[in-house]
């Protein structure tokens, strides 16, 4: 599915989300009303966001009529004139105030803010709250996710390593699944773009790349409610690593064909300098919308199908919601490979044109 139609579907179903919710419509079957919706959008804005609990589900107890939540709290720590760590578990989703070391603090819209005994949030003209926010280094439900990530990797690639030092170059057991893999992005993504002589430099980032995101973008597909690759912050790190990689391995032929384009009149010199310096930050922050986008639109279509069981509460409406779920879900697993193999090849595409060499005698 292009990636546009993607990004169509995904803005279409929040858009009809928003003007259903503020919709007075008839229940259907005494129960689809307004707050419904509304509360299907907020629970799909809030599973693209990065959170201070790491949630499995959740669900309304009928006798209290409040909600009820599976999962586990996280750690807590912050840098407010001194180191304050506490357990996520205190802010009881949002609903209290934590009081530590003569400090108050409020988690609101998965951010925290110094306030008072009350849990005061003030806002300027354009809504947005103006206290105080400590510097925030808590272990989060997306960073949980990359060390977990980190740590799946380290075991996999170990152990393909090993089998190789005791068997004579032949991998065994799992790694016989990813060593054609590291071959491909050696041979059909390195090399070709890079170039033989240079390619092995750049194999170990590469190759990382490639399984981080890979992975991470599977990991986003479980029942988890993980969106580490759409989260912009995320690829936006991922994107400046590649930006700072070729940027410090490139040739002195790389930069004189940004500034000085050998064999164009020196009056284009200056119009089109500024021009490719410019394409310079355009590059990584494509990387980074490209990833993001996708990512958070296949999210934003999957979790809407889904919803959309609960909005129609028949059997026609719902059996063709779960069948497009269903669909959605399949292209999303090819999606997951296709965004890293993209990110991966245009990031060694990149490097490639680093570390190109030119003869001093070509024109351009």
């Amino acid at each position: 599915m292009p990636r546009g139609l993607y990004l169509y579907l995904a803005t279409f179903l929040l858009i009809s989300f928003s003007t259903l919710s503020a919709k007075e419509s008839k229940p259907i079957e005494g129960e689809l009303n307004g707050n419904l919706k509304s509360e299907i959008k907020a629970y799909i804005l809030h599973h693209l966001e990065d959170s201070h609990y790491f949630n499995l589900l959740s669900y309304k107890d009928k006798t209290t009529n409040e909600k009820v939540y599976i999962g586990m709290p996280l750690p807590v720590i912050l840098w407010d004139d001194g180191l304050r760590v506490f357990s996520s578990s205190k802010f009881k989703h949002g609903k209290n105030v934590v009081y530590l070391d003569d400090n108050y603090y409020k988690l609101y819209h998965g951010k925290i803010y110094k306030t008072d005994a009350q849990g005061t949030i003030n806002y300027d003209d354009h809504h947005h709250p103006t206290n105080i926010k400590p510097i925030d280094f808590s272990i989060t439900k997306n960073v949980i996710s990359i060390l977990f990530t980190a740590l799946l990797m380290f075991v996999l690639f170990r152990g393909l390593a090993k089998s190789y030092q005791k068997n004579g170059m032949i991998a065994k057991g799992v790694g016989r699944f990813f060593e054609p893999i590291v071959l491909y992005v050696r041979d059909e993504i390195a090399i070709p773009n890079i170039g033989e002589k240079d390619h092995r430099r750049f194999m170990a980032y590469l190759l990382t790349l490639f399984f981080f995101v890979w992975f991470l973008n599977l990991l986003g597909l479980t029942p988890l409610g993980i969106n580490v690759t759409g989260n912009i912050a995320v690829t936006f790190c991922l994107a400046l690593t590649t930006f700072i990689i070729t940027t410090l391995v490139g040739k002195k032929h790389y930069w004189k064909h940004i500034f000085w384009m050998p064999g164009v009149p020196w009056p284009m010199k200056i119009i089109l300098a500024p021009i490719e310096l410019l394409g310079l930050i355009i590059k990584p922050f494509s990387l980074m919308i490209r990833l993001y986008a996708n990512i958070s639109a296949g999210h934003i279509v999957l979790m809407s199908l889904i919803a959309l069981i609960f909005i129609f509460k028949n059997w026609i409406g719902s059996s063709l919601s779960f069948v497009l779920a269903f669909s959605i879900s399949i292209i999303e697993i090819l999606v997951a490979l296709l965004q890293a193999y993209i990110f991966t090849v245009l990031s060694a595409l990149y490097f490639g044109f680093a570390v190109e060499q030119h003869d001093e005698n070509d024109d351009h």
